[in-house]
């Protein structure tokens, strides 16, 4: 029906010259986007415990803000939401939707899909053509029933409802794999490879269904329109892949250049606009184009990348909302009235869940896959949202669907969608496996015995980014003895799960790279850089190096390094702090550092690393670590010089482990400082009373275990004499007796001579460190020590390691703060509060 578009202004005069700025198409615009983002984000914090996908709360903000709820108001539709206003609102979101397919395109990887095994394929083919079936069954009781729903031709109808019924969502399937942890596992990665697959079949199917319905009178149309239309099409997809493709490899590649990525990233926004305008000229809706056009894009290299994050937000978190918003306002539930239209809403969600779940099952079934997985892919094959509305939409478009039947499958999409995390979250524990008893501890990783014995450590490092390598590489070069001793290091890059479409291209590539699994086979560029920098040791068989990278949300990061250290058997996790310390040099050539902070939630994933780690933990406060020469130069060695402060306990005699496998390593120096109290030990005491602010980051934490300290300080002479009998010209040892423990640790950290200063942490501390239990922490979890040297305030030139030995009994910990010091001074602030923790005596921590 054509609009009389001169009766629309885009722009108001004001207020104040007595117009209503709602009666205007540019405000009315405004009003509108903002409202939607208000109820879409809102609906999306809500339903974020239940760990729902954010379309689910996209959906229900537009249901809620059409005439299902909202709407029932006559005066709140015609003026937030009148008819006039739905063309421009509705182009708007197109645009949206336009980009967001271009981006599915850009996701799916044709090369993945094409070595997906065959067990994928049998499922993804199963799981397409049983719920189509089923689609014809219903959509020939619903033409019977619904009033209305013949008046469409048949064959548009059928094909229709066979799509929206057998449709799976690739990218709502992958954030929730992703979300519950599944894609380590066989589960995920069938899942994901028939999804693309069946996305893939999808829009083909899809394309048909568009040519068939043309505008939507499909009994007064020549059949050889629909020919020609799909031959249009199938022409189209041809150049595309023929001629389009190779040019945008091109593209790609000279798009990687800093200097010219923006013309070439226009370049390719205005293609996806042109291949949207040929296959609405087809006759085929522009959506197809846009996403035919994103699967030409090389995935390879970051010029894929480079688009994703130039577009991403403002399509994904501003436009694509509006299109669920302008489908929610077309969506009218109370247009399904009576026990016969919610039957047959029953009806459609139980053909639609059975035609997916058991046609999935026995397929799996028949793969040898067991009964719980397969019934796991089943329910995640069952996976609508995204691509299922936008079919919902062109249908109703076309008019091959009416209001009630469109309603119907609306809410079909919702419950089926909504009900996957819950019911593969209650139905399916991934088996992580009883591992072997790991070597938990450094000193405990010796093979073989006598003069056979070879050390092995296992080592996973986790990075942030590729500022972090340097420092890791310098780290483990240092412990790389020249005798006996073998390194496999296990490299994980950590990336944030975010809505971002950029997070599911990641995931899908981490499905091909391993994800958290270290593929042997596959070779990204994290690994060459790693093994490049490592080659030369390599070679000599001495260090391996696998890379990985795992995508999850912040608040669950540390399950996956905790499951990959007890998998791998690792001996020690290296965790990069949160800080990180870069030095510039000014315009009078002087030095100066530039701290980077990667965020507070990048310190509580270290925090519960340290809290639930099944081996021992280092957290690496680099300084300009990594930027020592990796390898010895002929002419003039370079030597790393390494100093580790040590009080006593099990912490610090880690520590000295660390030192020990450095020792042989003919270019690391170290010195031994430990720390010796004045005066008589036995008649000092500190007594610790439990805090009673509950915040760990407010107090330092001790353990709470009750541990003999005199055999305590027998485990601690008897590593003091293993250590000096190793000392030579690159070892030294030296006592110091303190008055003032920060003081004389910080001349230390100031002073410069040092590369890399090891700490213990030290959860069951000696009188000295027990004594800053008062002090305020920066960063607590590091312990009072390597607090201090890691403070921003101190000016601490060297970098730092704190490391955390793996040991049960001390894994429970509590913020504490000293009551009683070593004059027997009250604090009396906190000695009413709990019970005292004594320092110094038999029933200790």
């Amino acid at each position: 029906m054509p609009l009389n578009i001169t009766s629309i202004k885009t722009s108001s005069n004001g207020v104040w010259q007595g117009d209503n700025p709602l009666d205007y198409a540019f405000p009315l615009l405004i009003v509108q986007f903002t409202l939607v983002l208000i109820v879409t984000r809102s609906l999306a914090l809500l339903l974020k415990p239940l760990r729902q996908p954010k379309v689910i709360a996209e959906i229900l903000g537009g249901v809620l803000l059409g005439p299902s709820v909202l709407g029932r108001s006559k005066s709140y539709l015609h003026r937030i939401f009148p008819s006039w206003g739905t063309p421009t609102l509705e182009s708007v979101a197109s645009i949206g939707l336009l980009f967001f397919l271009f981006l599915v395109g850009l996701e799916l990887d044709l090369h993945s899909i094409r070595r997906s095994g065959k067990s994928a394929f049998s499922i993804a083919a199963v799981g397409i053509s049983l719920p189509f079936v089923c689609g014809i069954g219903v959509a020939i009781i619903l033409r019977k029933t619904v009033e209305g729903a013949d008046e469409p031709g048949f064959a548009q109808f059928i094909v229709f409802m066979g799509v929206a019924l057998s449709i799976t969502a690739f990218p709502v399937l992958a954030r929730i794999l992703a979300e519950l942890k599944l894609l380590t596992t066989r589960v995920g990665e069938t899942a994901m490879a028939a999804a693309a697959f069946n996305d893939v079949v999808a829009w083909i199917l899809l394309a048909l269904a568009v040519a068939l319905a043309g505008n939507g009178s499909g009994s007064h149309k020549s059949p050889l329109v629909s020919v020609w239309v799909l031959l249009s099409g199938l022409a189209f997809v041809v150049l595309m892949m023929v001629a389009v493709r190779p040019v945008m490899e091109v593209v790609a590649r000279r798009g990687e250049n800093d200097a010219a990525d923006e013309f070439y990233v226009c370049l390719t926004l205005a293609g996806v606009l042109v291949s949207g305008f040929m296959t609405d000229l087809i006759g085929i809706h522009s959506i197809f184009g846009a996403f035919v056009f994103g699967l030409t894009i090389p995935k390879e290299g970051n010029f894929a990348k480079k688009l994703t994050e130039r577009i991403e937000d403002f399509v994904l978190g501003l436009l694509l909302p509006l299109y669920f918003a302008s489908s929610g306002l077309k969506t009218d539930v109370t247009t399904i009235r009576g026990a016969s239209a919610w039957g047959l809403l029953v009806l459609v969600i139980a053909t639609a869940c059975a035609g997916k779940i058991l046609g999935t099952f026995v397929v799996a079934m028949f793969c040898m896959i067991p009964a719980r997985e397969s019934l796991t892919l089943g329910v995640l094959m069952n996976t609508k949202g995204l691509v299922e509305l936008i079919v919902l939409n062109i249908g109703k478009e076309k008019k091959v669907l009416n209001d009630e039947m469109f309603a119907i499958l609306v809410l079909m999409a919702l419950f089926t969608t909504f009900i996957t995390t819950p019911i593969v979250m209650a139905i399916y524990k991934p088996a992580r496996g009883n591992s072997v008893k790991a070597r938990r501890k450094l000193g405990d990783d010796s093979l073989g015995s006598g003069k056979e014995m070879v050390e092995k450590l296992r080592v996973l490092a986790c990075l942030h980014g590729p500022s972090n390598i340097p420092s890791v590489i310098n780290l483990i070069e240092s412990t790389r003895s020249t005798k006996k001793s073998l390194i496999k290091l296990f490299m994980m890059h950590l990336v944030e799960l975010t809505e971002r479409s950029s997070s599911i291209i990641m995931v899908h590539r981490a499905r091909r790279n391993g994800f958290p699994f270290f593929n042997r086979s596959h070779r990204d560029q994290w690994h060459d850089r790693i093994a490049g920098a490592f080659q030369a040791y390599t070679q000599l068989g001495r260090v391996t190096v696998r890379s990985t990278t795992t995508i999850s949300s912040l608040s669950t990061m540390h399950e996956d390094i905790c499951h990959v250290a007890e998998e791998k058997m690792v001996t020690m996790i290296i965790l990069p702090f949160h800080k990180q310390w870069r030095t510039e040099v000014n315009g009078d050539n002087e030095k100066y550092q530039v701290e980077e902070n990667a965020g507070h939630e990048w310190r509580v994933v270290n925090q519960k690393v340290l809290k639930n780690a099944p081996c021992s933990v280092v957290v690496l406060v680099d300084r300009g670590y990594g930027n020592l020469p990796e390898t010895p130069i002929p002419d003039s060695i370079v030597y790393q010089r390494v100093c580790i402060i040590f009080f006593g306990g099990p912490d610090d005699r880690e520590a000295l482990e660390l030192g020990k496998k450095m020792l042989e390593h003919p270019t690391v120096k170290i010195r031994v400082v430990r720390f010796m109290e004045k005066g008589v030990l036995d008649d000092n005491n500190i007594v610790l009373n439990f805090s009673p602010d509950k915040n760990k980051d407010d107090s330092y934490s001790f353990s709470t275990a009750k541990i003999n300290r005199q055999q305590e300080k027998e485990l601690d002479e008897e590593a003091i004499k293993q250590f000096q009998s190793k000392l030579n010209d690159m070892v030294e040892y030296v006592e110091k007796f303190s008055e003032d423990v920060v003081e004389d640790v910080l001349i230390i950290g100031k002073s410069g001579d040092y590369d890399l200063i090891i700490v213990g942490k030290g959860r069951f501390p000696s009188n000295m460190v027990a004594g800053l239990a008062e002090r305020k922490p920066e960063h607590a979890e590091l312990g009072p020590i390597g607090d201090v040297l890691s403070s921003s305030e101190h000016e601490v030139l060297s970098s730092v390691l704190v490391i955390q030995q793996h040991d049960v009994t001390l894994v429970d910990d509590a913020p504490v703060c000293k009551v009683h010091d070593e004059y027997g001074t009250v604090n009396t602030a906190y000695s009413s509060h709990g019970v005292g923790i004594s320092i110094g005596n038999d029933n200790a921590v």
